[in-house]
C-alpha cells in the first residue's frame, strides 16, 4: 500500500518492481518525483484557497481519493479541483503509457478510441481493457469509416509490408500511413474535450523510433494546438487547451521503461498491424518489429510473447 501525504509524491513503483527493471534511472525518478511534488503543491494552493481561514484544515482535506492497480496507485482529484482530460487511446503500448502518465498527474481521464476500418480492430478490445485498468472514468468508441476513403494497407488497401530492416522502417512514409488519421482523431477529441470542459487533449505520438508517419511529428501537434486554440469556444473564451504528447522525443526502449515503472500491464496491449484472428502478433510487420525491439533494448521481454506461446 503506498502512503499519500498532502507533502509527498501522488504516486511510487514499488521497491519490488524497480528491481525487476534491473537498469534503475536516478534521473528518471528525479524527474517523475518532480513532476508529481509539482502537482501536489497546486493541490495544497487549491485547497489552501478554498479554505483561507483554516489552513491546516484545508491540507488536511486536500489528500486525494485513491485506489490501486497492481502496484501503482492512481489518485484522484480532491472534488472542485478536477482536472479534466482526453486521452487517445488506441490499445497499443504507446498510448497506454500516456495514460498512465495522464493518471499519475492526477487527471480525471476519459478515453476515446476508433473504429476506423482498420483491420487490426482487436487493438479496441485492448482499448477497452487498458482504460478499464488504469481508472479512465469513461471510455468511448467512435465509428468513423476511413476505409471508404482508402489510402492505407491498414484499412484494407494493399497488404502490410513485413521483414522490413530498421533502415526501411525509418526511410520514408509507409504504405500503413492512414491519410489525415491523427488530424481526424484529435479533432474529434477536441470536439469531446469542448463538451467536458477538459483542459488537455493526450496523445501517444513518437517522433524517436516511429514509422515515418508525418502527422506524429512535433511540428504537427505544435500546429494543432494552435488550431485548436483558435477555432474552438474553449480557446477563445476559455482558459486554453493543451495538446500533450509526453512520448514524443523517447526512443520506444524509453517508453517501455518509462510504462514499467508505472505499472502499466503491456499483455492488455497490442500493436500488431496484422494479427491473426486470436490476437496474436505476426512480430513481422513495423509496429511489431519496434515494439520487440524496444523491450528488447529495455533488458525485458515483452509479455505477449509469452501470452501467445510465441519465441
Amino acid at each position: 500500500m503506498v502512503d499519500i501525504a498532502s507533502t509527498s509524491c501522488l504516486w511510487m513503483p514499488s521497491a519490488a518492481s524497480r528491481r525487476r527493471l534491473n537498469r534503475p534511472s536516478r534521473a528518471f525518478s528525479a524527474r517523475t518525483w518532480s513532476t508529481a511534488q509539482a502537482a501536489t503543491r497546486k493541490l495544497a494552493v487549491a485547497a489552501i484557497r478554498a479554505n483561507p481561514r483554516s489552513p491546516n484544515r484545508a491540507r488536511r482535506n486536500m489528500r486525494p481519493k485513491t485506489y490501486h492497480r497492481g502496484e501503482v496507485c492512481f489518485p484522484t482529484m480532491i472534488q472542485g479541483t478536477e482536472e479534466h482530460a482526453v486521452v487517445l487511446l488506441s490499445g497499443g503500448l504507446d498510448s497506454a503509457t500516456v495514460l498512465a502518465c495522464a493518471r499519475a498527474e492526477g487527471l480525471v481521464c476519459h478515453t476515446l478510441a476508433f473504429r476506423y476500418g482498420q483491420r487490426h480492430s482487436v487493438e479496441l478490445e485492448a482499448a477497452a481493457a487498458v482504460s478499464h485498468a488504469l481508472g479512465a472514468v469513461e471510455h468511448r468508441v467512435l465509428d468513423i469509416d476511413l476505409s471508404a476513403l482508402g489510402g492505407s494497407s491498414l484499412t484494407g488497401s494493399g497488404e502490410v509490408p513485413k521483414g522490413r530492416s530498421e533502415l526501411e522502417i525509418g526511410g520514408g512514409i509507409p504504405s500503413t500511413y492512414v491519410p489525415a488519421r491523427n488530424t481526424v482523431f484529435l479533432s474529434l477529441g477536441l470536439a469531446w474535450a469542448e463538451v467536458l470542459q477538459a483542459r488537455s487533449i493526450h496523445i501517444g505520438v513518437n517522433a524517436v523510433d516511429y514509422s515515418g508517419y508525418p502527422d506524429c511529428r512535433p511540428e504537427f501537434v505544435q500546429a494543432f494546438e494552435a488550431v485548436a486554440n483558435l477555432a474552438t469556444r474553449l480557446g477563445v473564451e476559455g482558459a486554453g487547451l493543451k495538446v500533450v504528447a509526453p512520448l514524443q522525443r523517447l526512443t520506444k526502449a524509453e517508453i517501455v521503461t518509462l510504462g514499467m515503472r508505472m505499472g502499466v500491464d503491456y499483455s492488455l496491449t497490442r500493436s500488431c498491424y496484422d494479427p491473426g484472428p486470436d490476437g496474436r502478433p505476426c512480430c513481422r510487420c513495423d509496429s511489431c518489429q519496434l515494439r520487440l525491439a524496444g523491450f528488447r533494448q529495455a533488458g525485458l521481454r515483452d509479455p505477449l510473447l509469452d501470452k501467445f506461446g510465441l519465441p
